[in-house]
């Protein structure tokens, strides 16, 4: 669902750019409170995971995949939305600077839509969810993988509406389209959330809010963010993703421009020079994962309190 330059006109590029730097100061302020010496580490390894993950895209039907947004599950980890907006963020400006995965002009809106929308639906649809289905923890995670489900198809209702507001396609195109493509999307979603969330209630509650997290423990979720950004990355489908595939199929496809020339010799999750060769997208991946970790891990230290 990332958006391209060339999509969204200035006044819709400049307004979700707007609102996004607005709800992520408002975070950095929100998170500060929340964030301690063992919370920065944990951000770190959230944001890094969503990274990886969402380097896998999985075949979803008729040659369209669809990658994890990971809004809901970043939430549901760092128990605090705020955080999970920064840790969101720092992924997309991270994708978008280094990687030359959705626009520049467009890092607002891909901010506003799978950042802020993915992470704020689900949020807001998990309490409720899981206090239907019984309020035990145990039931967390299939509250968490429907309200996730749900989160991807409110942003793709967001980005389909941006691109209408922008000329880029009609709304009645668009709505049904990214809304249906993304409904088998959201699918993966909630299973991926689901999936991840069985594991650390089952196996390691010690990375979920309000336990005290077992830092001497974390060889193996590090080395798992590695195999999922180094190696599982090899295997994404190479499919167009939902909205590639939406643009495609209704003509708009060729409105993709390099609006701002991004020099990056990371673009597509490659490295230049070994554009050919799977050890380059391995590189790739392993450095951006790192970049994430690193970045959600300064900032946390950044926002803490200071006699934290």
């Amino acid at each position: 669902m990332h958006i391209p330059d060339g999509f969204l006109s200035p006044p819709v590029a400049i307004a979700t750019g707007i609102a996004s730097a607005a709800v992520i100061a408002v975070a950095l302020n929100r998170t500060r409170a929340s964030l301690g010496l063992r919370q920065a580490p944990i951000m770190g390894l959230t944001t890094a995971f969503v990274f990886a993950a969402q380097m896998i895209n999985f075949p979803v039907a008729g040659g369209t995949s669809g990658h994890l947004l990971g809004g809901a599950l970043a939430s549901v980890v760092l128990g605090n939305p705020w955080a999970a907006t920064l840790a969101m963020s720092t992924v997309f400006i991270i994708q978008s600077i280094l990687f030359a995965d959705g626009g520049i002009t467009a890092l607002g809106a891909n901010i506003f839509n799978m950042g802020l929308v993915g992470i704020w639906v689900g949020w807001w649809l998990l309490q409720p969810l899981q206090q239907l289905l019984g309020g035990s923890r145990n039931r967390l995670p299939l509250a968490a993988g429907i309200a996730a489900a749900l989160s991807v198809v409110a942003a793709s209702v967001c980005c389909a509406i941006e691109l209408a507001i922008s000329g880029t396609v009609p709304l009645n195109i668009a709505l049904p389209a990214m809304v249906g493509v993304h409904i088998l999307i959201g699918i993966g979603e909630g299973v991926i959330t689901g999936g991840v969330l069985t594991y650390l209630v089952k196996v390691r509650p010690d990375l979920l809010p309000g336990e005290k997290p077992q830092l001497q423990k974390w060889l193996a979720p590090v080395v798992g963010v590695l195999l999922i950004s180094g190696v599982l990355s090899l295997f994404a489908s190479s499919w167009p993703d939902g909205l590639d595939s939406v643009a495609e199929k209704y003509g708009f496809k060729d409105k993709e421009s390099a609006a701002i020339e991004n020099p990056t010799p990371l673009a597509d999750y490659k490295v230049k020079g070994l554009e050919e060769q799977p050890i380059g997208t391995s590189i790739a991946g392993l450095l951006g994962s790192a970049v994430s970790f690193g970045a959600a891990f300064g900032i946390a230290q950044l926002v803490k309190p200071k006699d934290v």
